[in-house]
């Protein structure tokens, strides 16, 4: 071999280790300082930063998990992903390189194998750091979930009442209001937005709303789901705005990792039914009793991304349905729950959310030999709910058996 062979790969691998060093700056940096850096104009709530999608817009269908990194769009649309770098592809329309010189700016010329391995190490400190200060985050939200929910007690239920038989759900197809729901009279719903050039709390709303307790696998409450209604509008629902635009009536507080909303949770059960919303999963408690019988518990997923979990990324596929056993957040039911039962909404993009749910389905089945899962889809162009709604169309075939 000779000399000047002997430099040019030389030169090749001192080119290479470089690259991977500015590939290693890039994937050290806080996802949330690179999103604060594209000015997404996401707001952090329960260990994720929520707002509008960088692709195809909205209020608050895009959602980066702040412990992994990981990121989608709630509509489906292409803005998913995991780190820095992928967040800097999807808003930018950039490919993989250019998005790294992006970040980096101009790539360093030759770098050593010693300093490689340095860039490598800090990136591996960087991510303990995000870890251990994600779990602050987690436990600080899980105290104020706890301190909501105490503050609800003891107060008196009947405007929840009111409020479900908005949604059909009466006394007379609810006799019982479940044990994990409470009431504040007053309730402040608070976010942070960009006020004069700084992201501040702003209150845009207070009223009364109807409190869940979010439950993780041992029992323990970890998460507060509050729904804000107004018994004078549609639906029960208030108009909840800022700077003209509606926001959801529903937010969380606390941490959400593996839990849900026990609505019904007989003291033996095998099947388990889950919708994604309060509303849905009590009607199909409702509307379904008679055919599963007593021994069903009825849960609430929270939101249709718990249910999935994350999802694996396949060449050529926009949505896999395949779950990334690797991530542990995400609902799974429990062990001894032999049928899983998932209500699917018809008021969504119906690919990505059957997608999501065989996502789910899939990962709790692998977590559960013996498992056996199934999708029950409410109609085209309505959820659960709707069927039963005092102004509900007519009515669809939804019969899980």
């Amino acid at each position: 071999m000779t000399s000047t062979t002997t430099d040019r790969q030389q030169a090749e691998t001192e080119r290479r280790m470089a690259v991977e060093a500015a590939i290693e700056d890039c994937r050290a940096r806080s996802i949330r300082e690179v999103a604060a850096e594209l000015q997404l104009g996401l707001e952090e709530k329960s260990g994720w930063l929520s707002g509008p999608c960088p692709v195809c817009g909205g209020h608050d269908r895009f959602n980066i998990n702040t412990r992994d990194g990981g990121f989608f769009c709630r509509k489906g649309c292409e803005a998913r992903g995991s780190g820095p770098i992928d967040l800097v592809m999807v808003t930018l329309r950039l490919e993989f390189m250019d998005a790294v010189r992006e970040m980096h700016g101009d790539l360093p010329e030759k770098v050593t194998q010693e300093e490689l391995d340095s860039r490598r190490a800090q990136r591996a400190k960087a991510e303990e750091k995000r870890a251990a200060e994600a779990e602050r985050h987690r436990e600080k939200a899980i105290e104020g979930a706890h301190g909501i929910w105490t503050r609800a007690r003891g107060q008196g239920m009947q405007p929840v009442r009111d409020y479900l038989a908005l949604r059909g759900l009466t006394p007379e197809r609810l006799p019982e209001l479940p044990g994990c729901l409470r009431y504040l009279p007053d309730q402040a719903y608070v976010l942070k937005r960009v006020v004069d050039g700084r992201r501040e709390l702003v209150t845009m709303h207070r009223g009364p709303a109807m409190i869940a307790a979010i439950q993780g696998p041992d029992g323990r409450l970890t998460c507060v789901h509050q729904t804000w209604f107004d018994l004078s509008g549609p639906k029960g629902k208030p108009e909840i705005l800022w700077q003209g635009e509606r926001q959801r009536n529903k937010l969380t507080r606390g941490s959400q990792r593996r839990a849900a909303i026990r609505l019904i949770t007989p003291d033996r059960f095998d099947t388990l039914v889950m919708g994604e919303g309060i509303e849905t999963t009590l009607t199909a408690a409702v509307a379904w009793r008679e055919a599963l019988g007593p021994e069903v518990a009825y849960w609430a997923g929270i939101s249709l991304g718990h249910m999935a979990g994350k999802m694996r990324k396949i060449p050529g596929k926009r949505y896999s349905g395949l779950p990334d056993m690797a991530c542990e957040d995400g609902f799974y039911p429990p062990p001894w729950v032999r049928r899983l039962i998932f209500v699917m909404d018809g008021d969504s993009d119906p690919s990505p959310t059957r997608a999501k749910l065989e996502c789910g389905i899939r990962r709790a089945m692998r977590l559960t030999p013996g498992l056996r899962g199934q999708i029950v889809p409410a109609g085209e162009g309505v959820d659960l709910n709707d069927l039963i709604a005092p102004s509900s169309p007519a009515e669809t075939d939804t019969d899980p058996r």
